[in-house]
């Protein structure tokens, strides 16, 4: 598979000990950015691979989407050859990520401490529920959890008084395993001006933070905790979704000049001069009563029409589409967001691309997530670790 890695990160070694998403996501991202990405499995093996329905030729397709361009070892890291055998592989590597409660790692004595021994310059990342500090330390996480207590479900849902609602997305757990690829990153370009290795450590509950920096910059100027607003904007209006003839479309009149240029487009010049509209803060001041005056000129339209007419006017505006919709749409294909892959038992089949663009070193999604234990010989043999009895799924 070497041979086929290609991106800025060719040529880096990293090795993955997670499982289910944040630690896998930042291996994902290393790995389509060409790091040569070993992910060690449990004899059970991830438990991502029991995420099902769906799966395509009996493969979970939530496990694929994880693990695409890396290769996948099985180690029993309880029995002492397959220890030996990972920190063997962990002293030739440049980066570990792990996302195990406080203590797992300690308890095999495959700590940070322990394994810099025969790696100075390793860069050993951990993803956890709370970090490795504070007096959450010892608790477990997941993304349900860190959307709870990082405010996010306190923000998210149609309005004040509802029940609580989550994002549809994991987005604690995804956006912590991207914080995890940039913190790997920045402590690779330290060691590669020091020789220095060092720990990382990011986690679910910080990564659901970094998604209030506009509420927590209201409720820090305030004092008062913002509440739900459906798709609104807690600091512009209009910004959100509008019903029209058919469905719905996004609208992005975030600053004066688009709010005039708007309510041209729309025949709506009487809003203009509208006491209650004249402003940024009046608008938000008056939001329910301006959402129900534009959705009064909008649902005359359909949303085609509608997008037709802001794309020529130079407004900024969008449909809202499912999943299915989102994957053929023009621009999705044309950044090759949704990119075709082959895996050794489903064959070639449909995956997500990657976002980050390089135009000197572009990264490849090259090779379809690892059957359990698909690299295990070949992987031990390019370390050296020959002639020995290792566990085998």
């Amino acid at each position: 598979m070497s041979e086929k890695l290609q991106g800025p990160l060719k040529g880096v070694k990293v090795v993955e000990l997670a499982h289910i998403m944040a630690g896998p996501i930042c291996g994902l991202m290393l790995a389509d950015m060409g790091a040569d990405v070993i992910k060690v499995e449990k004899e059970a093996g991830d438990d991502t691979r029991r995420f099902v329905p769906p799966a395509i030729e009996g493969e979970s397709a939530a496990y694929m989407m994880m693990n695409r361009n890396k290769r996948g070892i099985v180690l029993n890291l309880k029995n002492d050859e397959d220890r030996e055998a990972f920190r063997l592989i962990v002293s030739k590597s440049d980066i570990l990520i792990e996302n195990y409660r406080k203590g797992t790692m300690e308890r095999l004595g495959l700590s940070y401490e322990e394994l810099k021994k025969d790696n100075p310059g390793l860069i050993y990342c951990e993803i956890s529920g709370f970090g490795r500090t504070g007096p959450y330390a010892e608790r477990g996480g997941f993304d349900l959890i860190a959307q709870g207590m990082s405010g996010l479900m306190s923000i998210t849902g149609e309005g004040p008084g509802r029940a609580p609602v989550k994002s549809a997305a994991p987005v604690s757990d995804i956006t912590a395993g991207i914080l995890a690829a940039m913190g790997v990153l920045a402590a690779y370009t330290h060691r590669l001006k020091t020789g220095e290795g060092q720990n990382v450590d990011t986690s679910l509950f910080e990564a659901g933070i970094t998604q209030t920096y506009w509420q927590s910059a209201i409720a820090l100027a305030t004092g008062v905790a913002p509440e739900p607003m459906g798709s609104a904007h807690p600091l512009n209006a209009p910004y959100q979704a509008f019903q029209t003839a058919d469905g719905w479309i996004t609208i992005g009149a975030a600053n004066q000049a688009n709010w005039e240029r708007f309510l041209s487009l729309i025949d709506a010049e009487d809003l203009k001069v509208d006491q209650r509209f004249l402003t940024n803060s009046l608008r938000m001041e008056n939001r329910e009563k301006l959402e129900q005056e534009l959705t009064s000129y909008l649902v005359k339209r359909t949303t085609d029409y509608w997008l037709a007419l802001f794309e020529k006017g130079g407004f900024p505006a969008g449909p809202v589409l499912d999943i299915k919709q989102m994957h053929k749409n023009e621009q999705t294909i044309a950044r090759e967001m949704v990119t075709p892959v082959n895996h050794s038992t489903a064959g070639e089949m449909q995956t997500l691309g990657l976002p980050v663009k390089f135009s000197k070193t572009p990264g490849k999604v090259a090779s379809g997530a690892p059957l359990l234990g698909e690299h295990t010989a070949e992987i031990l043999a390019e370390f050296g670790v020959l002639n020995r009895k290792i566990s085998s799924p």
